[in-house]
């Protein structure tokens, strides 16, 4: 049974960013970007155990598959919660930690 999933504001702010950054080049690629990333979180909503151990305590990372963006998330309460997304070839921003409120 998938778990119900809440995203922080910090994340929705991440994917839209993200989105619009791709469809400056092309709205399609765009489109598959989120495709992507909501296809990852369905994975996730059902087997919240797949990402690895996250670099914070408490959390897990998901790598979207070929895309190169990680997801950190953590299991609450029985709600899986999507705390930022991640371009892998960029540093996180200092203090993204405490977004996680």
């Amino acid at each position: 049974m998938a778990r119900h999933v809440e995203w922080l504001r910090t994340a929705l702010k991440n994917l839209d960013e993200e989105a619009a950054y791709i469809a400056q080049d092309s709205p399609q690629a765009a489109a598959e970007f989120v495709k992507a990333i909501l296809s990852s979180i369905q994975h996730l909503s059902h087997f919240p155990a797949s990402g690895r151990e996250g670099r914070l305590p408490g959390t897990r990372e998901w790598v979207v598959p070929n895309r190169p963006y990680l997801i950190p998330y953590r299991v609450r309460q029985g709600h899986l919660q999507i705390l930022r997304i991640f371009h892998t070839r960029r540093l996180p921003p200092a203090g993204w930690q405490d977004d996680r409120q």
